[in-house]
């Protein structure tokens, strides 16, 4: 799938990357109100992302994260530039965003029941995904019985029954407690490494970023575009308290202290 933005001479149609490539961002750039006096959110952001890599975007808040996310999902239109994505894209946010009124079950099986999935069959991969995300006996229970990281996990368990090529991340560990967050990476580190999924993830913590990705990439103020790219040649499993994993996020904490640094003072 192909969206061009609106300044390009591009024409949109359906273009499949090459094996390797999942996503590919090139020169977007997007304007949030008329262009002459809206705010500059991305300017001329390219990203390429690999097939079942993890790559984190860490920046400032305000930096253009979350709208990049937005860009590639097709939820938001950007005004130049094009992006290419080669399969089917699930959103995973901060808040679990999960219907209180069906069980957890219905929960996870009602993106195949809007696809035409069978009951049968939505039953059982819905069964399957909450066991992969270590929820069996839950299938019955209601949101609000959920701890705020079981819920987590069935946004998680939901995304993947989109049978999701390309999974988008918003910061889904941000509320969480710090040992419920260290478990989750260890579930979703558990399923990338399972299905194949490729993961772009958001976050404002840099050891995060470097516990998880592959690569990290480092945001500039807005408006947003990458200042620095940071390959991660660390084996897994990672832990948040190693000291591999404390250097390397110092690394990459110096240069966005130096991005921030730089904006604040207006250069």
């Amino acid at each position: 799938m192909k969206r061009s933005g609106l300044k390009t001479s591009e024409p949109v149609d359906d273009l499949r990357l090459d094996d390797a490539t999942a996503v590919r961002v090139r020169g977007v750039s997007k304007i949030y109100g008329p262009d002459a006096t809206g705010v500059l959110a991305l300017d001329g952001m390219t990203l390429e992302v690999r097939r079942g890599e993890f790559v984190c975007l860490v920046g400032a808040s305000g930096c253009g994260k979350t709208t990049l996310l937005n860009v590639i999902a097709g939820l938001d239109a950007a005004q130049a530039g094009s992006v290419e994505v080669d399969g089917r894209v699930a959103l995973l946010f901060q808040d679990a965003a999960l219907f209180p009124w069906l069980r957890v079950e219905d929960n996870v099986a009602l993106a195949m029941r809007l696809r035409g999935v069978g009951a049968r069959e939505r039953t059982e991969r819905a069964r399957a995904l909450l066991e992969s995300v270590h929820l069996k006996g839950f299938e019955h229970a209601m949101p609000h019985e959920l701890s705020g990281g079981m819920r987590q996990r069935v946004a998680l368990a939901r995304a993947l029954a989109q049978d999701a090529d390309i999974l988008l991340m918003d910061e889904p560990f941000g509320a969480l407690d710090a040992i419920t967050r260290d478990l989750l990476h260890d579930e979703l580190e558990r399923v990338w490494q399972q299905t194949g999924v490729t993961i772009i993830f958001v976050t404002h913590n840099v050891r995060e970023a470097v516990r998880l990705g592959d690569r990290v990439a480092v945001l500039s103020s807005r408006p947003g575009k990458i200042l620095e790219r940071f390959e991660v040649p660390l084996d897994r499993p990672r832990r948040l308290e190693a000291p591999e994993v404390s250097e390397l996020a110092g690394a990459v904490t110096t240069r966005l202290r130096q991005e921030v640094r730089r904006h604040a003072a207006g250069r």
